[in-house]
């Protein structure tokens, strides 16, 4: 059977996510393309998977009517299950939600959503977090909804060994938006820089999605916060060498710090931990999936920038605590998040909506 994953542009999670699973599918004899509405740094990320960028309808339709797609899974855009509909594709549709932002915007996109869902999909698929299990079990009770986590490739993304470097690296992941709180980070790092003048700060990201006003203010803050000569911004890294940085930020005594306001999942942190890289994060529901304060990593309440700091110290200072939570880290992302696991769940809910047989 052959199964179509649609997002706006491939980057970020959902450029991993779709990658991993097509390959832990594949394993299942599940063939899985991509369909990206727009091209990104992402891209180079994807081999071996059959990837379509386009955003015209007669190329879509196309691709639709050659491969007759036994099921598509619309990731976010709502409007592009009524484009497939009208462009003649009959099979079942999953609507799925990954992520939408600040709460208040999360709202907006699935009110928006709801009717095009009654519409169009016959299921709704998202990761165990709590917001968006309240979100659509309020908006949408009606129509089958599937929660599971994402998978990781344990197997081949992990820990990296290399040369020690002296200093510690604070590390930080994500686009230049207002959800990913950015400024929490600068201010965070502002406190720490002041403790240790040493700290090295690896900030990673593709600066082409950010907008120029956040890029200006973000400009500004570093400056007015004197941190430039402390970091580094390493721009359109190759998601393979990202296990690179993460295992040297674990090694050099630092930590990845995690600042969102609100994640459906976040890659990021679970691929830092499956790399021994401690991670310390506010609230942002999703990442209580892998984070057990004290356990696995540290969580802080939103907007409690000293909690933060404390953490980040205890993280530094704290070598015995540290190691074990390094430890724990890979532990739990190895035992709860592998592609077998999601590729079993993925299966069930195939079964479930008649798209497989029994």
């Amino acid at each position: 059977m052959k199964i179509l994953f649609t997002f706006y542009l491939p980057s970020g999670g959902m450029e991993t996510l779709n990658r991993i699973r097509a390959k832990s599918l594949a394993n299942m004899g599940i063939e899985s393309h991509l369909l990206y509405l727009f091209n990104a740094e992402g891209k180079k990320n994807i081999i071996g998977i059959t990837t379509h960028i386009t955003n015209d309808d007669t190329k879509i339709k196309e691709i639709l009517d050659q491969n007759q797609y036994d099921v598509i899974v619309v990731c976010t855009d709502f409007y592009l299950m009524e484009r497939v509909r009208n462009l003649g594709y009959s099979g079942k549709i999953i609507y799925e939600v990954q992520g939408l932002g600040i709460p208040s915007e999360a709202t907006a996109v699935v009110d928006q959503a709801v009717p095009y869902i009654k519409s169009y999909a016959q299921a709704i698929l998202y990761p165990q977090t709590s917001h968006l299990i309240r979100l659509f079990n309020s908006k949408i009770p009606d129509t089958p909804q599937y929660c599971f986590d994402n998978p990781l490739d344990i197997h081949g993304f992990g820990y990296r060994n290399h040369e020690k470097i002296s200093q510690p690296i604070i590390g930080w992941v994500g686009r230049l938006e207002p959800n990913k709180n950015w400024s929490f980070f600068l201010e965070l790092c502002s406190h720490l820089v002041k403790w240790n003048n040493n700290l090295q700060i690896w900030m990673f990201g593709d600066l082409k999605l950010s907008a120029d006003d956040q890029k200006e203010e973000f400009k500004k803050l570093t400056e007015q916060l004197h941190l430039t000569s402390h970091l580094i911004h390493h721009e359109d890294v190759p998601n393979h060498e990202m296990a690179d940085f993460y295992s040297k930020i674990g090694d050099s005594g630092g930590f990845l710090s995690s600042t969102s306001i609100l994640e459906g999942f976040g890659y990021s942190v679970s691929e830092a931990l499956l790399c021994r890289c401690p991670v310390v994060a506010t609230d942002s529901d999703g990442i209580k999936s892998f984070i057990i304060h004290n356990c696995t990593g540290k969580i802080n309440p939103q907007g409690d920038l000293m909690q933060a700091v404390n953490h980040a110290k205890e993280i530094i200072i704290n070598t015995e605590a540290r190691e074990k939570i390094r430890e724990q880290g890979v532990l739990h992302i190895k035992q709860n998040f592998s592609p077998e696991k999601y590729g079993n769940s993925f299966n069930v809910m195939l079964r479930s909506l008649g798209i497989i047989g029994p």
